[in-house]
């Protein structure tokens, strides 16, 4: 009995259905890397994403750049070096400008390629980006006014770099201007007047890119044609309504500066370096959205899944791109990294309930959104890609990295890594997730189930006055390595069933048994039970009233357990569908183990070496046939229930 009652093969099949589950994924784009983490992402409630790449394509394109004095737009398709600057300053009909008739655009465009790293090449007919996209679509815009990076690499060699972080949101690039110096407009220092020294040569340049609003206040000169001119209040207005104004389309904004330096500074000067910048203009890039997002958004709605994004962007850009892609209402609020730092952590978690844009975040903030999501119960999954971001990764109950564009440091604190970079696979993940602890639950049923009728029939036996009990502990063993665990196995490849992703997300704290799961198991042995009495008390006094062998009931008893099993298997693979109606080549793996397993049961009371190994009794034709009918009412019991279930839901509504 106690052989009877634990599930020799149920560690394997989970195992191997968890497994099963990651290779699925993989086909989806998610690579798993713990093998736990596919049942958790069935309970995911919220999803934390990153904009840029994730549920935008990462492809930007320069459309707009302000300067001091001219507002322009921006022809040409992708990262095509070809197209043109036209002006839009109240112009209903803009005309393409020539950009060298104006200094202040070429040291616009002088920055924009000084300060990058990344490089624009041509392959096979095609240009494409080796570094960061936005970089590359500054080096494209550039090259739309003659602007080679390599050329100028060579005039202006760089001698220091102050790289870009999440916290400073910015870098520079110091470069060597004594061989061609002339070519740039600086400012000098002293007394001297800006005029005065606007041509002037200084023995070194610092190029500076990042946030509008972090440059901006850094600044205290603009650039106004060939000077630089003391930077007013009004111009400080202008140039932030403007960045208002692109960000509000949903472009991605940077402001751009530059600064006259007498020597190289050192390495950890750059909060001493980066002051009294002189101010050249904004580049504002679109990114469009990923066309396949929308829809994840909405089956993540659907799903009972909250999206959730956060970005380092302008929170008017992450406004935008978060009312097209669903993600939020017109007009709902957004907090950015400086209300977070306001905040305690009380206050935090009743802000998260409501708020689901989060612009201009450091790592340190996302560690932060994840811990207060989790004090209100959410099962959190988190996206990620530098290194900054990896305890945030940590802490999320399925901290997601970039598999393009995310560090070492990031995939190794990860649970998974989205090979595709793709906000839609995570949610793909999230519902092989479900369909994955759907089936667990389902071979759990159906394999505790059938133990639970064994261990009934089996106690039974002596109570009745059989005169002992009808299985041997070999018999045993095979109906639940053999007959329990290959349909299993079948059921855990099950595909999902179409309301998969309308229902709630599984709380991972229930019981596994919760959700009417143990009522069944113990309907089902119960069923099992009785079937299996009532065909033990009607062949025992068969067996011992016509010729053959008296103890053949026992076979038969073990031929219906088996036999009832595999109609069971085959009506569990749906709670609400009938078998009928269920695609009979969906799963062709369950027909499979159904059909080999009964041909291996009729092989231990057919084949004479396996009959005396498992000690089995041959059966005759009228007998097996009998033990088949009993086994049938399984199945039928099964399928009446579903009937049952669908009255009564069709009653309560």
């Amino acid at each position: 009995m106690a052989v009877a009652i634990v599930p020799e093969g149920l560690p394997a099949v989970i195992t191997v259905t968890l497994a099963l589950g990651t290779q699925r994924m993989v086909k989806r784009q998610a690579l798993i890397r713990k093998l736990p983490a596919v049942e958790t992402l069935g309970s995911v409630t919220t999803i934390c994403s990153d904009k840029t790449g994730t549920l935008t394509q990462n492809k930007m394109v320069v459309q707009f750049a302000y300067t001091s004095s001219a507002a322009l737009h921006i022809t040409g398709d992708g990262y095509d070096p070809q197209g043109d600057f036209c002006s839009v300053n109240g112009d209903p009909d803009p005309a393409a400008i020539n950009p060298n008739e104006h200094p202040e655009l070429l040291n616009l465009l002088t920055a924009c390629t000084i300060c990058n790293d990344a490089i624009l090449q041509k392959e096979a007919g095609q240009w494409v980006i080796l570094g960061d996209p936005t970089e590359g679509a500054l080096l494209s815009l550039a090259g739309k006014a003659g602007f080679q990076k390599d050329q100028w690499a060579e005039r202006f060699p760089r001698v220091a770099e102050f790289p870009f972080s999440s916290e400073r949101k910015r870098m520079s690039v110091i470069v060597e201007a004594s061989n061609g110096g002339q070519g740039i407009r600086g400012r000098g220092q002293g007394t001297e007047t800006p005029s005065s020294i606007a041509h002037r040569p200084s023995p070194y340049m610092m190029f500076t890119k990042g946030s509008p609003e972090m440059i901006l206040e850094r600044c205290t000169h603009i650039q106004v044609g060939d000077v630089a001119l003391p930077i007013t209040d009004i111009q400080r207005q202008r140039v932030l309504e403007q960045n208002n104004q692109m960000a509000e389309r949903g472009l991605r904004v940077l402001g751009f500066a530059c600064k006259p330096l007498a020597e190289v500074p050192p390495e950890e000067s750059d909060e001493a370096t980066e002051r009294s910048l002189t101010w050249l203009g904004l580049a504002g890039m679109h990114d469009a959205p990923r066309p396949e997002v929308r829809d994840a958004v909405a089956r993540c709605r659907t799903a009972g899944i909250r999206p959730i994004m956060i970005t380092g962007d302008h929170q008017l850009t992450a406004r935008a791109v978060a009312e097209d892609l669903g993600i939020v209402q017109a007009g709902s609020r957004v907090l950015t990294g400086r209300d977070l730092e306001k905040m305690d952590l009380p206050k935090l978690e009743e802000e998260v309930r409501s708020v689901s844009v989060y612009a201009r975040v450091a790592p340190e903030h996302k560690l932060r959104i994840v811990q207060a999501l989790q004090h209100q119960d959410q099962i959190v999954a988190m996206t990620g890609d530098g290194v900054n971001d990896a305890p945030a990764l940590k802490q999320a109950d399925i901290g997601v990295a970039m598999g393009i564009t995310g560090t070492d440091v990031s995939k190794d604190a990860s649970d998974m890594v989205l090979l595709d970079d793709n906000f839609a696979t995570i949610v793909a993940a999230a519902e092989e997730g479900r369909v994955v602890y759907t089936n667990i639950r389902r071979f759990i049923k159906y394999i505790l189930g059938s133990n639970i009728g064994e261990l009934l029939t089996i106690g039974a036996a002596p109570l009745i006055g059989m005169g002992g009990v009808p299985l041997t502990p070999l018999q045993i063993l095979w109906m639940n390595l053999v007959t329990d665990g290959l349909p299993a196995l079948a059921l855990a490849v099950e595909p999902a069933e179409p309301n998969v992703m309308n229902r709630p997300p599984n709380n991972p704290t229930e019981s596994i048994f919760a959700r009417g799961l143990g009522g069944y198991m113990l309907r089902i042995g119960l069923i099992l039970a009785i079937l299996a009495i009532s065909l033990m008390v009607w062949s025992y006094n068969y067996s011992h009233t016509t010729p053959g062998d008296p103890d053949r009931w026992k076979t038969m008893v073990f031929t219906t357990l088996c036999i009832a099993q595999m109609g069971h298997a085959l009506a569990i693979r749906s709670n609400t569908r009938l078998t009928i109606e269920l695609n009979p080549f969906s799963n062709p793996y369950v027909w499979a183990a159904v059909v080999l397993t009964t041909a291996l049961q009729l092989m231990l009371i057919y084949v004479p070496f396996l009959r005396d190994f498992f000690g089995t009794h041959y059966l005759s034709g009228s007998e097996l046939l009998i033990c088949l009918g009993f086994s049938a009412l399984m199945f039928v019991w099964v399928e009446l229930e579903k009937l049952v279930y669908r009255w009564y839901a069709a009653v309560k509504k």
